[in-house]
Parts: structure tokens; C-alpha cells; sequence
């Protein structure tokens, strides 16, 4: 239930209203943006919401289940407040969002109608629109270890605790040439195997995807030729001349583990709980039925 200031409820008894949409955008980077449906620019809380970014609201849809209630918000492409870039690098993504509903005239008389975060954007030539989702989407997250084979922690992490700044895991090179939109040919991993740099992490350090993040499927190796294929094609072209700095992969096996990394002391997996082939076996008629393992 939601508490409505007194002086707002006395405005909304009226019969006349003055009300706008405001929302607080909150990015991971800790920027903080306002945006109003008003036709002017409002201020309260230490922000200011400004209009120009023609963000509007669609209705508010919730329903009495734990299932994650929704809103859309549409803007338009033409604010360096709001930049396709922007939305590309992914700097809007779960960003915290808090929707007020306020007295235009009286900005003191607001009322919070709901926190959430922005889920999924859909881009189009001119406008985007952004998903809001509200707090019970946490909801839906997996918490807690998964009871599986192989390992659930992430590479050099604390539970890990493999040293991803060894040299021995770590690389820097720089794009040759571009292969396809996400495969390219690479210098200065000469000193490492073939399938080292597989499901690795990749940081570009230059060019026009400096600071991104990319996950590596392959790394191939032949007659002296290095090729890094990554998961997913950068947001922004691949170019000649691009410098990048390259972690080792885990595949999370234990073999992995103990012959790559000499850590199977902190596998964080359950490589001997039983499979589907022992939920599958039989009693045959071979004999040696003595209750033993099979």
C-alpha cells in the first residue's frame, strides 16, 4: 500500500490535477539522469528532469502473483542524454529506475509508484524502448551453488583464486586483420598453445570498441598464424591495428583444472555425484547381483 502525502491527496480530491510522469534513472556507473513527460523542466530530490528526451510512458502492468510486473518506456534517438552508443556499450542495461507521479505546479507533492530496472531495450532507426521491470524480476535469479559436475565458480575469482595476472594466463596482442565480424587474426600470442585463450575473456585496450568486453569460443593456431573467434560480434567494427589484452579459458572440468591451472584444491564442482547413465542402468542377467557397484 502506498502513502500519499496529504497535500498531494487534498490535489488529487480537487477534481482538477496537475500531474506528470517523472522517472530517476540510475546507471551501474552511478550517473543518475531525469526525465519527465512534462513540458518543462522539473526539479526535486537534488535532480532535474528534463523534457527534451520525449520519454513516454506506457501502462502500468502488475498482477497479484509473484510474476514480474512491467512498463514500457519509449524515447526518441536525439538527445546526448540518451545516444544509441550509449545503448550499444550496454551502459543502460539493469539500470535502477524509480518512477514518481508528481504535482507539476507543486513538486513537493509526489508519490513514489514503484523502483525497478531496466530490463530489455529494442532499438529502432530513430526511437528505442526500454523495459521496466519491477523488483520481483530478483526473484527469478538463481541463488546459492548449483549441485553439478563441473565448477560454478567464475576464473579468478575468490572462491577460484587463480591468479589471472600470472603471465602464464594472461596475454596482450593486437588485430592483424579481420577474418569476419567477430573472428580476426592476431600477433603477440605466439608463446601460447592452441585452444589456451577458449572460453577466455578478452578486454579491448584501442579502437573503437576500447574498454569492451568479449567472451573468446575459439583459439586456433596454425603455421604460425594466430586466430581469436569470439563468442559474439563487437558492437563495433573489428580493425586493423586494434591492441587487446586476453585471459586464459576454463571449461570447468576438474581435468581442466588440475592440468591447466594446478588448482583442483579449489574446484568448486561435484565431478563424482551420478549421472544419467547410472539413473539409466538395469539389473541384467549376467549375474553379480550381490549388491555391490555396479
Amino acid at each position: 500500500m502506498k502513502t500519499i502525502p496529504s497535500a498531494l491527496r487534498v490535489h488529487l480530491d480537487s477534481g482538477t490535477t496537475t500531474l506528470a510522469w517523472c522517472w530517476r534513472i540510475t546507471r551501474a556507473d552511478g550517473t543518475a539522469f531525469g526525465f519527465t513527460d512534462h513540458d518543462r523542466v522539473l526539479s526535486f530530490d537534488g535532480t532535474e528532469f528534463e523534457p527534451e528526451s520525449g520519454l513516454t510512458a506506457s501502462e502500468i502492468r502488475s498482477g497479484a502473483d509473484l510474476s514480474v510486473d512491467a512498463q514500457d518506456a519509449a524515447g526518441a534517438l536525439r538527445s546526448d542524454r540518451i545516444s544509441e552508443s550509449d545503448i550499444l556499450d550496454g551502459r543502460w542495461d539493469n539500470a535502477e529506475v524509480e518512477l514518481w507521479r508528481v504535482n507539476w505546479q507543486a513538486t513537493n507533492q509526489r508519490v513514489l509508484m514503484r523502483r525497478g530496472a531496466i530490463g530489455q531495450i529494442r532499438r529502432g532507426r530513430h526511437a528505442f524502448l526500454a523495459e521496466i521491470r519491477s523488483m520481483s524480476h530478483i526473484l527469478g535469479q538463481t541463488v546459492g551453488r548449483t549441485f553439478q559436475a563441473s565448477c560454478d565458480a567464475a576464473l579468478g575469482d575468490p572462491r577460484c583464486g587463480v591468479d589471472l595476472e600470472d603471465p602464464a594466463f594472461r596475454g596482450s596482442g593486437t588485430v592483424i586483420d579481420s577474418l569476419r565480424d567477430r573472428a580476426f587474426i592476431a600477433s603477440g600470442l605466439g608463446g601460447f598453445a592452441a585452444g589456451w585463450f577458449r572460453f577466455g575473456t578478452l578486454v579491448w585496450s584501442s579502437g573503437a570498441n576500447a574498454g569492451r568486453r568479449a567472451e573468446v569460443l575459439a583459439h586456433d593456431r596454425s603455421v604460425g598464424i594466430t586466430v581469436i573467434t569470439l563468442l559474439e560480434a563487437p558492437i563495433r567494427p573489428i580493425g586493423a591495428g586494434d591492441r587487446f589484452t586476453i585471459c586464459a579459458g576454463c571449461d570447468k572440468r576438474i581435468a581442466t583444472c588440475a592440468r591447466k591451472f594446478g588448482n583442483v584444491v579449489n574446484f568448486r564442482g561435484f565431478p563424482h555425484i551420478p549421472g544419467q547413465d547410472a539413473i539409466l542402468r538395469y539389473a541384467s542377467q549376467d549375474g553379480g547381483h550381490d549388491g555391490g557397484v555396479l
